[in-house]
């Protein structure tokens, strides 16, 4: 009978040890929680989207190429876009250049341009927005600093469907577009050949002799004058002319009286 209990509290004792639950480690508890089980499935999302890209782009090469360009295009206009620091240093830059020339022959066209946006500036109505790709300057009707209840009211504030009749420029490729339109032939003023035949006010670019003779005429001028083949030269003559007035000397005094 002892030994009948011994064997009963043997194999209770086996039981209750199988049933005890074995510990678990911190790793398979944040694996088996909420947050472990939706980072596995986004993990399995994107691993299954990449390979499909990877089959698509071995299956349509063209196609995948296509999409490639445009959305390095689309990353380099984004990170080559100009801000507004760069707006006002280019329009600086180019107010010291026409700075640079005589009123007299300053293109009409850009120095307008350039001096109507440096009063702008000055003025602190100038605005930058940037849109993605691309960035804008447009000219607001006060300071932001003024105390003026125009300018500080945002029901009177300028409406959207006015922007387009107030962009200044255009920002794009690290390029401001329309600065550099009004810009070109600034050294040029038109109006100094308004009065001239049509003929003669239009100028046709010069060809490739007109070039290399140009370019050769130039180099030329650089180099040392030939001295040395002029004195010889001046020399040679001297001689000559002493040796023919000692011959009609020679001759004259030969000659009978």
């Amino acid at each position: 009978m002892a030994s009948f209990r011994v064997l009963m509290r043997m194999f209770c004792a086996a039981a209750e040890t199988a049933a005890a639950p074995v510990p678990v480690g911190r790793w398979e508890r944040l694996k088996n929680s909420k947050a472990g089980v939706f980072c596995r499935s986004l993990a399995s999302d994107y691993k299954e989207a990449c390979r499909e890209f990877a089959v698509g782009a071995w299956e349509r090469p063209f196609k995948a190429s296509a999409y490639g360009v445009l959305l390095g295009g689309a990353l380099t206009c984004f990170y080559t876009k100009p801000d507004q620091s760069s707006f006002e240093a280019a329009l600086l830059d180019r107010s010291n250049q026409l700075g640079l020339l005589s009123p007299w022959i300053r293109n009409a066209t850009s120095d307008g341009h350039v001096q109507s946006l440096v009063k702008l500036r000055n003025e602190g109505r100038l605005r930058h927005v940037g849109l993605g790709l691309l960035s804008l300057v447009y000219r607001a009707d006060y300071d932001p600093a003024a105390s003026l209840y125009e300018a500080q009211c945002s029901n009177l504030s300028v409406p959207w469907r006015e922007l387009p009749q107030r962009i200044l420029d255009v920002g794009f490729v690290s390029f401001w577009w329309i600065l550099d339109y009004k810009m070109k032939d600034y050294d040029v003023n038109v109006e100094e050949f308004k009065h001239l035949p049509e003929h003669m006010q239009l100028t046709s670019p010069p060809s490739v002799q007109e070039v290399e003779k140009s370019e050769r005429l130039h180099e030329e001028s650089w180099l040392p004058p030939k001295v040395e083949e002029e004195e010889t030269e001046t020399k040679t003559v001297d001689r000559r002319e002493e040796r023919v007035g000692l011959e009609s000397q020679t001759e004259e005094e030969q000659t009978p009286v």
